[in-house]
Parts: C-alpha cells; sequence; structure tokens
C-alpha cells in the first residue's frame, strides 16, 4: 500500500479542531477531540487511558455528542454521554461527567491548573478578622481579573474560633470558654464548621480560584479536586491522607483538617481550608459547644482521639510542613511567589471595619 502524506487543507482543518483534556483525579486520561458546524458538535472523537465495556460504547458516546449545541452546559453534555451508552455498560476510571468537563475545556468554557499564572502568597501574621476579609477581598480580585488565581497560607497571633457563614454563635461557642480562654470569634464567608485556631497549632490556607477551573466537576468532587496537590505533599511527608466525604481530611490515624468553599456572583472562588497541628483538646472542647454535644457521648478522652494533629504524625516543625507544601504546590503548578499589596490589606481592613468586625456580622444567624 503506498501512503500518501497529507495535504494542506487536512493539515489547517486536523489543527483547527477543538482538543480538550481531563485527568480524573484518582483515574484516568480523558481526551476530547471536535469540531463546531453551524453551532454544533461535530466530528467527536473521545480517546484515552480508561477502560470501557463494550468496544462499541465509544462510538455510542461519539455519536450521542454529536450534533449537541456548543452553548450546552456541563450537566446537559454529561446527560447526552449517559442517555447514549448502551444498557449495561461499564465505565471505569472516568466517568459521563469527566467527558462534560474535558468538552467544556475543549471550548475554552473549563480551564485546566495550566492554564493559569499561579502566585503563593507565604504566611503573614495579621489579626483573624483581616485574614477572614482577605477571603473576600482575593477572591473578588480572582474573579474580576484583577489578580490571579493564588495560593494564601494564613498565621495569626490571637487565638480564634472561625465559625460558618451559616452557624450560630450562641450555639458554636461557649461565651464562658471564650472569655475565661481570651477567644476572638469571627464569622468568614464560606460555609462549614467551627474552627478553633490557636497561634502555632493550626496549618490554614486559601486558594483563590476562577469557577472555570472546576467547570462540570461536581460540588462534592471539587474539593478533592482541589487539594490533590496537598494529598501529594503530605505523601512526600510519609502520610497517606484522603477526603471523607463531604469536606473532611483524614489519615488511619484520625481526622487532620477540614474544607469550606464560597463560590461569588463574579466567577471567582474560595477553597478554604485548616488543619491541625497540634491541639489542645481540652480547651477546644471548652470553648466549643459543637465539641461538647457531638462527643457527648464518648467523653473528653474521645475528643483527643478524633483529632490527631500532624506535629505527631510527621514529628516535623509546621514550618517544615509549609515549606513542604508551598514546594510542591510551587514545582506542580509553576506557580511564582507573591505577596499581599497594600491596596489589598486597606481594603481588607476596610471591611473589618465595615463587615467583619461587626456585632451586625457576627450574630447575622440568631
Amino acid at each position: 500500500m503506498t501512503s500518501h502524506p497529507a495535504n494542506e487543507s487536512d493539515l489547517r482543518s486536523d489543527s483547527s479542531r477543538l482538543h480538550g483534556e481531563y485527568k480524573v483525579p484518582g483515574g484516568k486520561l480523558v481526551v476530547v477531540d471536535l469540531d463546531i458546524t453551524d453551532g454544533r458538535f461535530s466530528r467527536v472523537s473521545l480517546s484515552g487511558d480508561f477502560f470501557l465495556e463494550p468496544d462499541e460504547a465509544l462510538e455510542d458516546i461519539n455519536r450521542a455528542l454529536t450534533g449537541l449545541p456548543e452553548n450546552s452546559t456541563a450537566a446537559d453534555i454529561a446527560q447526552a454521554v449517559s442517555a447514549g451508552l448502551p444498557k449495561g455498560a461499564v465505565l471505569f476510571g472516568f466517568s459521563a461527567e469527566a467527558v462534560a468537563v474535558a468538552i467544556r475545556r475543549a471550548l475554552s468554557k473549563a480551564t485546566g491548573w495550566a492554564d493559569h499564572q499561579w502566585e503563593v502568597i507565604p504566611p503573614t501574621v495579621l489579626p483573624t478578622q483581616v485574614n477572614v476579609a482577605l477571603d473576600e477581598v482575593l477572591t473578588t480580585e480572582v474573579g474580576d481579573g484583577r489578580r490571579n488565581p493564588t495560593l494564601r497560607f494564613w498565621d495569626w497571633e490571637e487565638p480564634s474560633v472561625v465559625i460558618g457563614s451559616f452557624q450560630s454563635v450562641r450555639n458554636e461557642v461557649d461565651p464562658d470558654g471564650v472569655s475565661r480562654h481570651g477567644i476572638t470569634v469571627v464569622r468568614r464567608i464560606s460555609g462549614g464548621g467551627a474552627m478553633f485556631m490557636e497561634s502555632g497549632n493550626c496549618i490554614t490556607y486559601s486558594l483563590y480560584v476562577p469557577q472555570t477551573l472546576v467547570d462540570g466537576i461536581s460540588f462534592a468532587d471539587s474539593y478533592a479536586f482541589l487539594d490533590a496537590w496537598v494529598m501529594a505533599a503530605l505523601e512526600k511527608l510519609g502520610i497517606t491522607a484522603f477526603y471523607v466525604p463531604l469536606n473532611d481530611i483524614a489519615t488511619d490515624q484520625g481526622k487532620i483538617g477540614g474544607a469550606a468553599q464560597k463560590r461569588l456572583a463574579n466567577g471567582g472562588m474560595l477553597h478554604h481550608v485548616t488543619m491541625s497541628y497540634d491541639i489542645d483538646a481540652d480547651k477546644m472542647v471548652d470553648v466549643l459547644r459543637i465539641g461538647k454535644e457531638k462527643l457527648s457521648d464518648k467523653g473528653t478522652r474521645s475528643a483527643k482521639k478524633r483529632v490527631d494533629p500532624l506535629r505527631r504524625q510527621t514529628g516535623l516543625a509546621r514550618s517544615a510542613i509549609i515549606g513542604a507544601m508551598k514546594d510542591v504546590f510551587m514545582e506542580r503548578y509553576g506557580a511564582v511567589e507573591s505577596r499581599l499589596t497594600e491596596s489589598e490589606l486597606e481594603e481588607a481592613r476596610k471591611r473589618v471595619d465595615e463587615k467583619f468586625g461587626t456585632e451586625e456580622w457576627l450574630n447575622r444567624v440568631p
């Protein structure tokens, strides 16, 4: 058989095809190539290192996608894939939702880590109220396109309790314990539970990202997706960590942390994590009502076992663990070191005065 080189028009056609890739966390690579003809998907070709039975199901997926409008949502695409699969088809290492993410990336509606220039802000000692305000300021800036996606490590001095956006102060904290231990109580913009944070006893960071990074990924799956780099960093330190749905991070020894998220209308997204480095369990249950109630049938001894701090599991200094996390993130995503600007700090302090430091905000949930 005589082979013929592709003509120039074929090469132009191939180079103009849309191409999207998505690596499923803990799974396989999904690749989609397609064209847009008259506003609809055409010449759709799905590939990857996944497993799929029967073989014919690959063409069934391609046919199901062909003809869909280019403005189809991730949910529309996933639904079409599922509906087009033959009865009994088995997808291993990927899913209909993963195909949707790959397509949305091909359409530039979704982005991957490599599509962004990442920045890292090292720990900076700031009042807890300012740290919480910065989460709102920086998430807004990323959503507005005024700041690159950023990872920021917190630092603070005063012992604090940071409650979730929808929690009640009176239900979550014991006023006597708060007064006795000099605790600052602050409300954050993300949901989730209360965090007991003493200086040097926690590792806290915030990711400020565009929502395009998690386009097509379910709310639940986005937690593990955004923290894959953390799991890799802990693995390097000899700790095998994993997510316990929805938002707890744990090892076989116990819980080590929790995450919370907030998505803004301008397209910015906050992903916030606090991990226990070295915790005073007696003080924690003295300050948090929720700690007492959750453990009322187990006793204080169990309270100390429920959270297993990183200091005990690694034997490393807190700064060393943060350093390892920072290094893995920068190496994996090509991030550069950054800093808070004076205007960002000024805006955060302004929001403390107007919002985060006010009794109205703190007690907005009765």
